[in-house]
């Protein structure tokens, strides 16, 4: 059997090592017998193929002719029958898991099957095991979360077909079970080009959601271990954003049927951005229709229905609905409103589209929602033309008295809306959590009222209402944090939204403008104030950094235990010594990542941990940046433990800032809680961080 493997990689030296420097290496790999289980025989066999090594490289002819076959291209090595799962151990140890696993693979099945029950078929299932672990590492490492999961499935499958090693299937099982929410995250966040693996991302997204019992979790399974319902959430939103409102919409309805009640509302919400950014009303009809049947306890879908209806221009419909609202809180600040509700309504609305309808979709990318442009969207004004034609037909006879009406209403609600507009100022919602708004000043002007236009022309009355909307220029907060009160913003928007169109339908065709009495500042004034108010806010915060970032520099230089490190020999580790060996590669490699001192923790950390970290220092230096992190274990608890592997789960509270050389802040990030899975190995009689995982 021919392996690629030279000489100089099976001993563990450069091309370059002198005798001395082999003869050394030669020792060290000799001490350092793999203790996993193999047989004596096959270590036996490992140590003779490390000694002719030792012997060829070491004698100056034998070294030069072989270097001479190295030049001429020869490559790889050829092992005698007796020797073969003794090379792969070495290909193995070389950090070649992949190719060594793939070749114990094929020298596992016929016509190549070792006989029943011989060493040579115990060392490779166990080599077949421990190569598709360190296979799986490796591709983690790179982020190919799929490729770790294959390598996983293959190791798993073997075990299952030699009836061998059951404990160590069981682990193999654990870490493909608790990989499968970043398998499918690596799937999907693919280009869509490659529909093969978003197709298949998406079908183990929604078995893995069925299997835990909905977005709700009500069944135990599996996943349990691994993702909590919080932690599952945070997966979950972290996913969305790589999913079409369709896929969402397609996928919610299916969990609704299994009886996934938060489903049901989720489609809800998917199908109302689908109608709205694609401007289909009929989708708004769909959604009503699922959150009329939805009986989510808590719920009051009135004010929900009621924004539907809004949007649909069913005015008098939608106002029925806020006022059927069970919400105590949302009817209290309704009626402690000063002022006209026009503009609160506007505004609660838009929030309510930007911030809860029309976020988190792969295709969808409105981030300022126009009012305006949904009401004069040709095809949206011919849909109400054609839900107001039954009104038209009613009006056709008393028209002439409601109108009188309807004039003596709007004489009342045009002195309010001059009065309200004239005057704006900051409102905030009395539940905990609400928003706080800031309005513009704008120039409010009267037409005459024109009777006959409202008598025969209801829909052109509508579409004046619309135009006097796109005078109206607003500035909106942000909500603040989406918990259990979220819903109350949702009523917010919509009953007050609905309370001004009602209003607005009470306005005439005016073609006269009435100057206010009162100096208001024009748009473009107010756009020019708000960038310099913008501008002094940046230059405060920016110092603000500047402050905080020099008073962490500062602490951090103050800590240095690299020289303090120290190996944890004990077979079976404490607690605190777990968190002690976390504890020193954090906070070193805190010091390193911020450009102080180097990374001298090989004996608590892997190499290849500590590689990528220097890859990953290189990459910011070539940036001209530096990264400050700040973490905290506020919890570990130990998940898995054997002769060879330790798995602990820390709780950390995680803060990174990214600055640029000058000291300029780039970036900032704080979690808190953040999860962080550890994986240990015994290497060397001690010890390391083998990788970790980020985000559980």
């Amino acid at each position: 059997m021919e392996l690629p493997l030279d000489h100089f990689r099976l001993i563990g030296v450069s091309p370059s090592a002198t005798s001395e420097e082999i003869l050394r290496a030669f020792q060290l790999r000799l001490d350092k017998t793999p203790d996993e289980g193999f047989t004596y025989e096959v270590l036996t066999q490992r140590s003779e193929l490390l000694r002719l090594t030792a012997d060829l490289l070491t004698d100056p002819e034998s070294r030069r002719k072989y270097e001479n076959l190295l030049q001429n291209g020869a490559s790889g090595l050829e092992f005698s029958s007796n020797r073969e799962v003794a090379g792969l151990i070495l290909l193995w140890e070389s950090g070649s898991p992949k190719e060594a696993f793939k070749i114990t693979k094929k020298a596992l099945q016929p016509p190549q099957t070792p006989a029943l029950g011989s060493s040579r078929e115990a060392d490779l299932t166990l080599l077949a095991a421990l190569t598709s672990r360190d296979s799986a590492i490796q591709e983690q490492q790179l982020r190919s979360y799929s490729d770790a999961a294959d390598f996983l499935q293959d190791g798993i499958q073997l075990l299952q077909r030699m009836g061998k090693l059951g404990e160590l299937r069981k682990e193999l099982e654990e870490d493909l079970a608790s990989l499968l929410p970043y398998r499918i995250l690596d799937l999907l966040s693919r280009d869509l080009n490659d529909q093969e693996s978003h197709q298949k991302g998406l079908s183990m997204l929604e078995n893995f959601i069925i299997k835990r019992g909905g977005l709700e979790g009500n069944s135990k399974s599996e996943y349990g271990n691994y993702l909590n319902q919080q932690e599952f959430e945070a997966f979950f939103q972290q996913i969305k954003p790589y999913l079409t409102v369709q896929e969402q919409i397609d996928l919610f309805l299916e969990l609704q049927k299994r009886g996934s009640l938060e489903a049901g509302f989720l489609a809800f919400l998917s199908l109302s951005a689908i109608g709205f950014s694609r401007r289909k009303p009929e989708k708004l009809f769909e959604a009503r229709k699922i959150l009329k049947k939805l009986n989510i306890s808590g719920l009051d879908s009135m004010p929900l229905i009621g924004c539907l209806d809004l949007l649909l221009a069913d005015i008098d419909q939608a106002s029925a609905r806020f006022h059927s609202s069970s919400d105590d809180n949302l009817r209290e600040w309704l009626n402690n409103y000063s002022g006209n509700k026009l503009e609160a309504i506007c505004i609660f609305c838009k929030n309510w589209l930007e911030n809860d309808v029309l976020v988190g979709y792969r295709d969808i990318d409105l981030k300022k929602v126009d009012l305006d442009s949904w009401f004069d969207d040709r095809e949206i004004q011919e849909f109400i033309e054609s839900l107001e034609k039954k009104s038209i037909k009613t009006l056709s006879k008393s028209n002439l008295q409601n109108q009188k009406i309807k004039k003596e209403s709007w004489t009342n609600t045009k002195e309010d809306l001059n009065n309200t507009l004239g005057n704006f100022d900051e409102r905030r919602l009395p539940w905990p959590g609400g928003i706080k708004q800031e309005y513009e000043n704008l120039d409010i002007q009267e037409n005459e009222f024109d009777e006959e236009m409202v008598k025969n022309k209801p829909i052109e009355f509508y579409k004046y209402l619309i135009e006097k909307f796109a005078e109206l220029k607003f500035s909106f907060g942000e909500f603040l944090e989406k918990k259990s009160s979220y819903l109350f913003y949702l009523y917010a928007f919509v009953i007050l939204f609905i309370f001004g169109i009602g209003f607005g339908f009470l306005r005439n065709n005016s073609n006269k403008y009435i100057q206010n009495d009162q100096s208001i500042e024009k748009p473009s004034q107010i756009e020019d104030k708000k960038t310099e108010l913008n501008e002094e806010n940046k230059i405060l915060e920016n110092k603000k950094i500047s402050s905080n970032q020099t008073n962490i520099v500062s602490s951090v230089q103050n800590e240095n235990i690299s020289s303090q490190v120290k190996e944890i020999i004990e077979a079976s580790p404490s607690i605190e010594q777990i968190k002690y060996l976390i504890e020193t590669w954090l906070l070193n490699k805190s010091n390193y990542m911020a450009g102080k001192g180097e990374l001298n923790l090989s004996k608590i950390v892997k190499d290849g941990l500590i590689k990528r970290t220097i890859e990953n220092r290189k990459k910011d230096i070539k940036k001209g940046v530096y990264q400050e992190i700040s973490s905290e274990i506020q919890e570990i608890v130990l998940k898995s433990q054997t002769s060879s592997r330790i798995v602990a789960v820390a709780q950390l509270r995680y803060s990174e800032r990214i600055f640029k050389n000058s000291g300029e802040l780039v970036n900032e990030i704080a979690i808190n809680p953040l999860k962080v899975k550890y994986i240990l190995g015994f290497s060397n009689k001690s010890w390391k961080l083998v990788d970790f995982v980020s985000g559980l």
